[in-house]
């Protein structure tokens, strides 16, 4: 919330049908309706003390003490021979009538001071600073706005503000430090009523922050005048005009600038008093609004309390209006020139260092929110329809509260992306507008300017363009560096920037499921880490195994290598969606046989990859591994990976399961008929696995490990030994058909892929004492965006390699 007290030396152009003062001898001069005389500006930080005169619309303007002369003796009786007198006597040299109707003509009646010639007003135009308030709605008049402040000013007794300073003080202290706000902030957004009310509560307290500035104006013996809300910057505001307290020394003006943190304190004492009397926990997060509304207005750099604080210090009421000539100043052919001097030298070396910080840190937000505005705007976005969804459902509870609270929270959304759209607009408007008055009469300037801001647009547009991630919601693993924002517009200060080299370092994202134990040093497990590779790990011409070896997939986006085809005896399933709104699976089973003591490496994988808008891929690996007889190395890996890139509400899950079995012997008949019959319903399943919610996925393959452990323990062959009728071994062992990977349409999900390898014929005929199992070890790695991507999970239970992938998505 802020006080206003106009805009010194502003300046308006002459009505059209003003007639100088010169033209008309006889004429007697007069001051404009509403023209208040403040008189010289006390602990001015000029050296030169400028003398204020403030006009009817509230605009208050510095006037040199000539020009003052002049003006206080205009009283429509004297004329422009007496006004002379008076200034001569006023000023101490000599002015003619000549004079004084130059500086009418020139100064005064530009400024809207002066009736015109014809005895009417003039019509001025008042200044409209580009950090000044906007939509002012006056609530109050001066005379109203003095009765309702006129019993706060008692709150201004010395005791009565150490009383406050030391409760306030200490209340911060004991709910920050020692109470804390976890069961306050529980509390309220446990119950929609008292966030309400909590809401309710700052408003309020906003609006009391502007009679603290009142009651210390009034206090210092200025009057305060109107009283109302509007638009500063982004956000609706509160404002007091107390330009009545210039005539106040520097003391009487600093006791209204904190008058308003002043009542913000009072507001948290009394919250505490409150708290206390109830218990509601609730209550102690208006202390702290009340804490961040002090920080924010202390900010010197754009019109807060902080700004008046330092403008009245100083003595330098136009801060903003300095920064020109400070900066003019700072070149060395300008250090000796007459305008560098007119402020003391503490007061010039005070607002340079104001200007120093204050201009870079605003043309900084400016770029920030030129830049950002894309995907602010799409978090915005996303979170209005959010909250949209729950206005919905509170409109259908009947939760009239809840209602209230989702229809502000929109509401809070949605007005700073309209105030940070006008600010932008408006400074378009102020700078075309500026040129082109600039270069009036100057072709070869204005066609050059012209063009300048033709490439300004252009280059604004081709920032602001929707393609691929300019307009992606903000994610919550994002840093939100200058880095992460100009991603979109300058790809090689984003991903592409910060992708890891070899030889070179980097920054990575590990990702890890809600509640996963997360590794340790004396913890450690193992991940996939996927590393991006130079010039080929965003190459968009190319292709990845999908599934299976030889399948092809969508093209390559990624800013990591794709994966490697299987080996001979691997299971791949490849999931990869570029596809905006599509869904697509990618499914391998296989069966496979290991005998002759041959070594049992194979590798079951499970990838689903993403980067699109809306849509999903979901990879299942499924593999069984069958040992006959002994063999000397036993290393199968099970492997997962999900990762979204650049995705919008998009879903990546993969899962690795994997199961290795030693057998004694082969089976017998009835023990590869029965394991035929289960691998046919098996493939069955996966054929129709996207017909099945990916919750009960990972399940139903338990469950069919179990029963294929049954079959083999089941079988006396393949845990005793065998019988010479019983070497004999099937002709043709169980396996999948395989299908290519396919992308349905939006919402339909895609048929899966099985892949089959082929077992060979169990030869084994040496028996083994006891019978040696390896139970199954399940990867899962689903992502879900954009509320969280979290990293695979590993079912540790068996004996092969499975960790999680970590992803780096960007």
């Amino acid at each position: 919330m802020t006080h206003t007290t106009g805009g010194p030396r502003s300046q308006a152009g002459p009505p059209s049908s003003a007639a100088p003062l010169a033209e008309h001898p006889l004429h007697v001069p007069a001051l404009a309706d509403g023209v208040q005389l403040i008189g010289q500006s006390r602990g001015s930080g000029y050296r030169e003390p400028p003398s204020l005169v403030r006009r009817a619309d509230g605009q208050t303007l510095q006037l040199t003490p000539l020009l003052f002369a002049v003006l206080e003796a205009v009283d429509g009786r004297r004329t422009v021979e007496d006004i002379a007198a008076h200034a001569s006597a006023a000023s101490g040299r000599l002015v003619s009538a000549g004079n004084v109707r130059t500086l009418m003509d020139s100064q005064l009646l530009p400024l809207g001071l002066l009736r015109l010639a014809d005895g009417s007003q003039p019509d001025v135009r008042k200044a409209d600073p580009l950090l000044g308030m906007r939509f002012r709605y006056t609530v109050t008049d001066p005379d109203r706005t003095r009765r309702i402040t006129a019993p706060f000013a008692v709150l201004f007794n010395p005791l009565i503000v150490v009383a406050v300073t030391v409760a306030f003080l200490a209340s911060c202290w004991w709910v920050l430090m020692v109470k804390g706000l976890g069961s306050a902030t529980h509390e309220a957004f446990e119950n929609p009523v008292l966030l309400l009310l909590i809401f309710v509560v700052t408003i309020l307290s906003a609006g009391f922050h502007e009679f603290g500035h009142a009651a210390a104006a009034r206090k210092g013996g200025a009057t305060p005048g109107a009283m109302g809300a509007g638009l500063y910057l982004i956000w609706p505001a509160f404002f007091t005009d107390v330009t009545d307290s210039y005539r106040l020394g520097r003391g009487g003006r600093l006791r209204t600038d904190l008058g308003g943190l002043y009542f913000n304190a009072i507001v948290a004492v009394a919250i505490m008093g409150l708290w206390w009397a109830t218990g509601f926990d609730a209550l102690l997060l208006v202390v702290v609004t009340q804490i961040l509304q002090m920080v924010r207005q202390l900010l010197p750099l754009v019109r807060f309390d902080g700004y008046h604080i330092l403008a009245d210090a100083t003595g330098v009421p136009d801060l903003f209006q300095r920064i020109k000539p400070v900066l003019l100043g700072l070149l060395p052919r300008r250090w000796g020139r007459v305008e560098n001097k007119v402020l003391k030298p503490w007061a010039r070396a005070v607002v340079t260092l104001w200007v120093l910080v204050t201009v870079p840190l605003l043309l900084f937000s400016m770029a920030t929110m030129v830049i950002s505005f894309p995907r602010l705007l799409a978090t915005a976005w996303s979170s209005a329809a959010k909250q949209q969804v729950m206005l919905a459902e509170s409109l259908s509870a009947g939760d009239l509260a809840g209602t209230a609270v989702r229809a502000l929270a929109i509401l809070a959304v949605a007005l700073p992306m309209v105030g940070m759209l006008y600010i932008l607009l408006r400074l378009l408007r102020q700078l075309v507008t500026g040129l082109w008055q600039r270069t009036r009469g100057k072709s070869v300037q204005r066609t050059a300017a012209m063009a300048a801001v033709a490439a300004l647009l252009a280059g604004l547009a081709w920032a602001w363009w929707p393609d691929g991630g300019t307009y992606r919601p903000v994610q919550p693993y994002e840093r939100g560096t200058l880095a992460d924002a100009t991603a979109a517009i300058v790809p090689s200060a984003g991903t592409a920037g910060m992708a890891l080299r070899e030889g070179g370092s980097g920054r990575t994202v590990a990702l890890w499921p809600k509640g996963a134990t997360t590794p340790t040093r004396e913890n450690p497990q193992l991940a996939m880490v996927l590393v991006p590779a130079e010039g080929s790990g965003a190459d968009p011409s190319a292709v990845a195994p999908a599934g299976s070896a030889g399948a092809a997939a969508p093209s390559w986006v990624f800013p990591f290598d794709r994966p490697d085809a299987p080996e001979e005896d691997g299971n791949q399933a490849l999931a990869v969606n570029t596809t905006d709104g599509s869904v697509t699976y990618s499914v391998a089973f296989a069966l496979v046989w290991a005998e002759d003591g041959e070594p049992v490496d194979t590798r079951n994988e499970a990838y689903a990859f993403a980067s699109c808008t809306g849509c999903a891929a979901v990879a299942v690996g499924f593999q069984v591994v069958l040992v006959v007889g002994q063999t000397d190395v036993v290393v199968p890996e099970n492997l997962s990976a999900a990762a979204n890139y650049n995705c919008l509400e998009c879903l990546t899950y993969a899962l690795a399961s994997q199961l290795v079995l030693t057998l004694d012997g082969p089976l017998t008949d009835e023990g590869m008929a029965s394991l035929q019959a289960l691998w046919a319903e098996i493939a069955d399943y996966g054929r129709n696995i996207q017909n099945v919610p990916l919750s009960e996925i990972q399940a139903r393959l338990a469950a069919y490990k179990e029963q294929i452990t049954a079959i083999i323990k089941a079988d006396p062959s393949a845990t005793k030994g065998p019988t010479p009728a019983q070497t004999s071994a099937p002709a043709s062992p169980p396996g999948g058909a395989a299908a290519p990977t396919t992308s349905a349409e939006p919402g339909v999900p895609a048929p899966g892929s099985l892949t089959g390898t082929q077992a060979p014929d169990p030869a084994g005929t040496s028996p083994a004492t006891a019978p040696a199992t390896q139970p199954a070890s399940d990867e899962v790695a689903p992502s879900y965006a954009p509320v969280e991507t979290p990293a695979p999970t590993a079912d540790t239970g068996g004996t092969a390699p499975a960790g999680p992938a970590t992803a780096n998505p960007s």
